[in-house]
């Protein structure tokens, strides 16, 4: 553990070392708020009591979780993002004995942005202020990110819990590029989805 804090603070010290020494300071300031409100959020997470169940679609193992999931907390809805075609969706969740009055599945979203902007303002109607995301372990940073910032502008507070998977993390750069959309989004109400390059 002492050797982790020892890579962190070298890692740090050589980041400010590459900072000219007009900006160290609004650079530190910037570094400990970051670290300040990432550190609130974790919190709030472990505090809340989730409202719902959120799965973003893309892998059938995060609906079969959710089902799992949901037996523990009988009186959440669940809410599923563009996940499996709607008749096995219900069956998912059927065969684990989940009322289909439960289940709330939406087709709107076309990725991880849109799994969240379609569904955000739905969400607050319902009087939903926090909620379990469900998603696989590789995709969990990605879309934590995202929502944070999208469903935090309506004081949605998420509670990720990730299914595991064996696939790789996602690379930086997709975090970076759905991080300009959601921002995107904010300040004009378009996700810039027409703009991905696959």
């Amino acid at each position: 553990m002492l050797l982790k804090i020892n890579k962190k603070k070298h890692c740090v010290t050589v980041l400010l070392s590459m900072i000219h020494p007009r900006y160290k300071l609004w650079t530190l300031i910037l570094f400990m708020g970051i670290s300040l409100w990432a550190g609130y959020k974790e919190l709030q997470s472990y505090i809340v009591q989730p409202e719902a169940i959120f799965v973003l679609g893309g892998h059938e193992e995060r609906e079969h979780f959710a089902a799992q999931l949901a037996t523990q907390h009988r009186d959440l809805p669940i809410w599923v993002s563009s996940g499996s075609p709607q008749s096995y969706a219900k069956k998912i969740f059927r065969e684990a004995g989940i009322s289909s009055t439960r289940l709330y599945l939406d087709y709107r979203a076309r990725d991880t942005v849109t799994n969240f902007t379609t569904l955000v303002d739905t969400l607050k109607i319902q009087g939903i202020n926090s909620v379990y995301l469900v998603t696989s372990a590789n995709h969990m940073n990605r879309a934590r990110i995202i929502g944070e910032i999208i469903f935090g502008t309506r004081g949605i507070i998420l509670k990720p819990i990730a299914v595991e998977c064996d696939r790789p993390p996602e690379p930086f750069k997709k975090i970076l590029r759905d991080v300009a959309r959601s921002l995107l989004w904010l300040g004009t109400g378009k996700t810039g989805e027409t703009l991905i390059v696959p």
